[in-house]
């Protein structure tokens, strides 16, 4: 055992004996001493010529720190009677903790609703009411699960692809599949890509059946409630027991002030909407309440001032049974405003004798009606967001109640995630699968009518049968519609807009809502790209590399008789790098200065560039970077099995000090070292200098190398190698390890096939070579697809394919929001986000897409390019700011966080600027669309979806 461990994690060979990487007059350590002077006695230099803030920098490295959401302590417990009472720890997030003072990292506070049930509830908004293919099935420890698969139909003509939901007793799973004309997918194939459902106990058998559609919705509600019911508790200063608390009859007029903003005080008898278990018979739970809806959810607010109160009853058992209960409770402190107390410190969540609640927002006011938040959360509670300003003072009533409700929704729903509670769903869903699949497996009707083997693929029915199969498709589309119409009847449908047209309905501007950079780009491919300060991009495409700026005409550097696969725009030292060549064993890597781009006015050739060649490079198929704005910038060539290190010669501070004196093209790279690996890298990343058990001293250099399963840690210096991570799995997919840092820790975010893993550089585990069970699967999270490209931009994770863009939070994984596209290209994401996808005018329907809002009675639509036909589906780049994905919410003008989803054109006159279209994407129909189209499908299409 020892031994296999040796050879899997053997020590690579050094090639080469390292050599001096300092100026040849210098010494190492002199070159540090003076670049540390110069990053002391300069520190805006360094900002000033990398064109970017340190928060900019440290968002573009994908910077986090779960010390944003709090730290657990465990409070003091009130005196019981019994002694009985359990000791509960819980999450205190309230501006004081490291990670919330931390101003360098400014605050992610943009109220953003997490894993939004229109978004998440697959089988509602894509199956439901439309033809698709239910299985029923074992898995390899045999247990029973159902899959449902469907061709998006309302994609067919931009975005096609597969849909898939795995119901397992630990819940649902999700994928998108793409979807390949003439080469459709079998259900084996599409089953091979959840988790551990390569092998099959039996083949699973497909229902025909329509009631499974009902069994199914009832599996996908178990995921949660849509609409909420929130506790509002009345509290004023110096009570300290819930019978104190819970015995206050009358609130003050601040408070009501705040009821009023959370909502409208309704009549409860005969209330029709949604009632949060309160009677709206004969007033038996108070006469009146508030209500509110927030983006489609109804909520209903427990007021403990609101329900009955008993003058002879001092544990107010009647409030008690209703605010006790409510997962999330909200704690208005009353404190006069000539008091200058602590209103939050005065309350301790354990003084609330509820096992049932988690949450607790505590919420005072003060004399300038400036509202203050901090939150406690019990320790078993995952993180959500957002996470509080600091100071968590709020002075716009509107923008905290915002910021309020979205907090409340994502602590209910983390809650849910607890242990307990994912016990009880584990439980419930197993039961009711356990069930569904007796009841179904001996369906007689199934049996009869099912004559397709497991390997058949999901295509057209036979002839024989059609006039059949047509009339259980049109009944099973009708019942279909039938549930998804009644389930929106009475409340429960996941629809995003529920309130439409309902006053105060606020049209938000989204973080990650994208500007149009350039808007027709000619070349249907872009292979590389790189952005080059704040309004250019090099772009290498099949007929060359080319610059695009901001308001611009593109123009073309090199042509294609260079074919570039890789390119780095390395603005601190002013130079430019590509890898190219016809083949890997033909690439090279090139270097140029950006001051030389300036100066080309016509194309340039290969045969023009043999002076930009860098020596010792030719086979290189891939190359890696470190993160700009270090105190050197590396290079990690990988040329087959050989890893080679190159350092520029200059370090940065001595660049933006003396830009005149760094003028180098290939002589500014010295060589460092060189190693074999035992096989080819297909992912490397170069991490920052730091200590690791194979890393004592600084100044090693660490590789991050991802193979075909695993991932290893290798030390070109000494020829050491880590071993991080092993894939498991049949058929494994690594897509990228990006570097992240967590309390100054760095952490490596390992992505493979549809899964996410943080893994800890300097993991117990890892350094001691544990066999791929190695760091905590805590963190980890899935995407709904395989990403090709992954992005880091705190808060949030974006992950992209050629048609979907999903972005999640960073800190838990959760999702956010998702994107349809077609032809989608990430560009670069080394400042903003740039990505491409096919120009919307050429999209052969737009409905349910993409929508380009321009402003009326101004310039009504980009220019297009006049060389640029129809069939050519030209590419339009959008670009996503990095500040908006990182900004703080509370801080920003009211007006711009009402602002609605219109373009504003600069002046009719100027040239085709980034501001004016906007990418944006459609809010959900009350009634979804498939709830009243026509029970009959289209006869072409109906054969790419059932069997």
């Amino acid at each position: 055992m020892e031994n296999s461990k040796t050879t899997r994690s053997s020590r690579p060979r050094l090639q080469r004996s390292e050599r001096v990487f300092s100026e040849s007059h210098l010494t190492s350590w002199e070159v540090f001493v003076r670049d540390s002077l110069l990053t002391l006695a300069w520190p805006d230099l360094l900002n000033v010529v990398s064109g970017s803030t340190a928060s900019d920098l440290i968002s573009r490295r994908g910077v986090f720190s779960r010390r944003y959401y709090g730290s657990v302590e465990q409070l003091q417990q009130p005196p019981e009677v019994d002694g009985q009472e359990h000791c509960r720890r819980f999450r205190i997030e309230n501006g004081d903790s490291p990670g919330e003072k931390d101003e360098m990292f400014g605050s992610p506070s943009t109220p953003v609703l997490e894993n939004p049930e229109y978004q998440t509830r697959w089988y509602f908004k894509y199956f439901l009411g439309k033809l698709h293919q239910n299985y029923v099935g074992l898995d390899g420890e045999k247990t029973a699960f159902f899959l449902s698969v469907v061709l998006n139909e309302n994609s067919n003509q931009c975005v096609p692809l597969y849909r898939a939901i795995l119901f397992r007793k630990m819940g649902a799973q999700k994928i998108s599949l793409p979807y390949v004309q003439n080469k459709l997918l079998t259900v084996k194939q599409i089953l091979s890509n959840f988790p551990n459902m390569e092998r099959l106990e039996k083949n699973p058998k497909e229902i025909f059946s329509p009631d499974i559609q009902k069994d199914l919705l009832l599996l996908e509600e178990q995921e949660g409630s849509v609409n909420f019911k929130f506790g509002v508790i009345y509290m004023k200063h110096g009570q300290t027991t819930d019978d104190e608390i819970l015995s206050n009859e009358f609130g003050s007029e601040s408070f009501s002030t705040f009821l009023s903003l959370l909502g409208e005080t309704i009549r409860l008898k005969n209330w029709d909407k949604y009632r949060g278990g309160l009677d709206i018979k004969g007033d038996m739970t108070g006469r009146y309440s508030v209500y509110t809806i927030y983006e489609g959810h109804e909520i209903m607010f427990h007021v403990s001032t609101l329900l009955p109160y008993s003058r002879d009853n001092r544990q107010q058992v009647e409030r008690k049974r209703h605010i006790g209960n409510d997962i999330v409770n909200i704690v208005f402190v009353d404190c006069s405003e000539d008091n200058d107390v602590d209103a939050h410190g005065v309350f301790n969540p354990t003084c609330i004798k509820s096992q049932f609640t988690h949450v607790f927002a505590v919420v005072s006011v003060d004399a300038q009606r400036r509202y203050r938040l901090s939150v406690f959360s019990d320790e078993a509670v995952p993180l959500f967001g957002p996470s509080l300003p600091c100071p968590p003072v709020f002075e716009d009533a509107e923008l905290f109640r915002d910021f309020l409700l979205v907090k409340l929704i994502n602590g209910e729903k983390a809650t849910f995630e607890t242990p307990t509670f994912a016990r009880k769903r584990e439980r419930t869903l197993d039961m009711l699968i356990k069930d569904l699949y007796s009841e179904h497996m001996t369906d007689q009707r199934m049996t009869m009518l099912n004559r397709r083997a497991f390997s058949d693929v999901l295509a057209e029915t036979p002839r024989h049968s059609r006039l059949k199969e047509d009339s259980r498709q049109i009944e099973f589309v009708r019942i279909g519609q039938a549930l998804k119409l009644e389930a929106i009847v009475r409340g429960d449908a996941p629809t995003s807009l529920a309130s439409a047209g309902a006053a105060g309905t606020v049209f938000k501007r989204s973080p990650w809502e994208a500007n149009c950079f350039y808007p027709v780009f000619p070349a249907s491919t872009i292979l590389a790209a790189d952005s080059w300060g704040d309004n250019r991009l090099v772009i290498a495409t099949d007929d060359g590399v080319y610059v695009v700026e901001d308001g611009n005409t593109h123009r073309l550097l090199i042509d294609k008789t260079l074919q570039v696969r890789q390119v780095s725009v390395v603005e601190p030292h002013g130079i430019l790098l590509l890898r190219a060549g016809a083949s890997n064993r033909e690439g090279k890597i090139y270097v140029f200065r950006l001051s030389q781009l300036e100066l080309i006015t016509e194309p340039k050739t290969r045969m023009d560039l043999k002076e930009h060649r860098l020596e010792r490079t030719r086979g290189t198929h891939l190359y890696a970077l470190s993160r700009t704005g270090g105190s050197r910038l590396r290079m990690c060539v990988a040329i087959g099995r050989r890893l080679t290190m190159f350092q520029w010669k200059h370090s940065a501070a001595w660049t933006a000090w003396c830009p005149s004196s760094d003028t180098d093209t290939v002589e500014g790279f010295t060589f460092l070292w060189e190693i074999t690996l035992n096989e080819n890298p297909s992912i490397m990343t170069i991490l920052e200098s730091g200590w690791s058990p194979i890393s004592p001293t600084h100044s090693d250099i660490l590789v991050c190398v991802g193979y075909k399963h695993h991932w290893d840690i290798v030390n070109g210096r000494s020829g050491q190698v880590q071993y991080l991570h092993t894939v498991k799995g049949d058929r494994p997919h690594l897509v990228t390890a990006l570097d992240i840092y967590e309390d100054q820790e760095v952490q490596l975010l390992l992505c493979h096939n549809h899964t996410c893993h943080f893994q800890k550089l300097h993991d117990e585990g890892t350094a001691n070579g544990s066999n791929g069970t190695n760091g905590s699967n805590e963190h980890d999270f899935h995407w709904n697809f395989v990403p090709s490209d992954i992005v880091c931009a705190f808060p949030y994770v974006i992950g992209f394919t050629n048609n979907l863009m999903e972005i999640r939070l960073i800190v838990n994984g959760n999702l956010v929001h998702t994107m349809t596209m077609p032809k989608l290209h990430l560009i670069a994401s080394k400042n903003d986000i740039y990505f491409a996808t096919t120009a919307p005018e050429f999209f052969p329907t737009r409905n349910d897409r993409l929508l380009l809002d321009t402003k009326v009675n101004e310039k009504p639509s980009p220019p297009s390019s006049p060389n640029v036909s129809p069939e050519a589906r030209p590419l339009r780049i959008y670009r996503i700011p990095l500040h908006a994905l990182n900004r703080n919410a509370n801080h920003e003008p009211h007006q711009a966080a009402q602002t609605h989803h219109h373009c504003v054109n600069e002046s009719p006159t100027s040239g085709w600027k980034s501001k004016s279209t906007c990418l944006t994407i459609p809010e959900q129909p009350r009634v979804s669309r498939s709830a009243t189209s026509s029970p009959i499908p289209n006869k072409g299409k109906m054969s790419a979806q059932v069997k």
